[in-house]
């Protein structure tokens, strides 16, 4: 019969005996474990680890499997997750003018790069702004939104979010701030990235903070989003060199390549469930 695959995370205090409860209790229901990562903080004194696993097809049942982890959950301490790998979590997109990762994304789901379920797009400028885009079997929306109105236009995002079971909200350049009510909500599952390498130079017009400082480095932020602008759990970075010789609107060009390509790492580690939350920061099994 086919194997199903499945992947583990969890956290919980660090003590004797954890790796030794999970490996025993998959071995005995029959799971293969293929992968198997973990880490031991010394300074949260938290462990965590990710398992993937696989085993033939219904023996046991996902149902089976979440009970018995349960047990040994409430025995540790843990918070964890299960996810069956043939699952691709559905992900909404929310954008502004400005759609070079948006296309990125697009285009590395379209080659199967990216193990998602685009549930929507969703931007603050209407679908002419993005004309020469393909979105077949995407579904657009156009909310926009102006300071008196921008609470009706977040409760209807976090309708849309529930209406289309999205599970990962991705603000590809989307440049409206949550408010915290919304940030809130989406906690731990709401990527941003930053166009710059944080914690230098937030907020507005970051890479003309940066050519105004003379930086010889310029980078990409993309971190899991909070009440506090640009102070989330940073997932992954990536940096390119300047010079003096380059303008605001270099910057800005080299910028928009380093923005893809770590927004879509980062992406992509969500998805595979690679990334733990411990605190303030992260934890990432590359």
């Amino acid at each position: 019969m086919p194997a199903t695959q499945h992947v583990l995370t969890l956290s919980c205090p660090n003590r004797p005996g954890i790796v030794s409860a999970v490996s025993t209790f998959l071995f005995e229901a029959g799971a293969n474990i293929a992968e198997a990562q973990q880490y031991d903080d010394p300074e949260t004194t938290r462990f965590f680890a990710r398992i993937v696993f696989d085993h033939p097809a219904g023996a046991p049942e996902e149902a089976t499997l979440r009970a018995g982890l349960l047990l040994i959950a409430e025995r540790f301490g843990m918070a964890w997750q299960l996810r069956n790998l043939a699952e691709r979590p559905r992900v909404m997109l929310l954008v502004s003018k400005f759609d070079h990762c948006l296309a990125d994304i697009l285009y590395r789901w379209r080659i199967g790069e990216l193990p998602m379920a685009p549930a929507a797009i969703v931007s603050n400028h209407p679908r002419e702004t993005f004309a020469h885009h393909d979105f077949e079997g995407v579904p657009f929306h156009h909310l926009p939104v102006t300071k008196t109105t921008k609470m009706e236009q977040e409760a209807a995002i976090w309708s849309l979010v529930q209406e289309t079971g999205t599970e990962i909200v991705v603000l590809a350049r989307y440049m409206q701030v949550l408010s915290d009510g919304l940030a809130a909500k989406l906690a731990g599952r709401c990527i941003n990235i930053h166009h710059s390498f944080l914690p230098g130079f937030k907020g507005a017009r970051p890479y003309h903070q940066a050519h105004a400082r003379g930086v010889k480095l310029i980078g990409a932020t993309a971190h899991f989003v909070t009440a506090d602008l640009d102070e989330g759990p940073i997932i992954e970075q990536d940096v390119e060199r300047v010079t003096h010789r380059d303008s605001p609107d270099d910057l800005v060009r080299n910028g928009r390549d380093i923005e893809r390509r770590v927004l879509s790492r980062a992406l992509r580690w969500v998805l595979e469930s690679r990334v733990i939350l411990n605190g303030s920061k992260t934890v990432v099994f590359s």
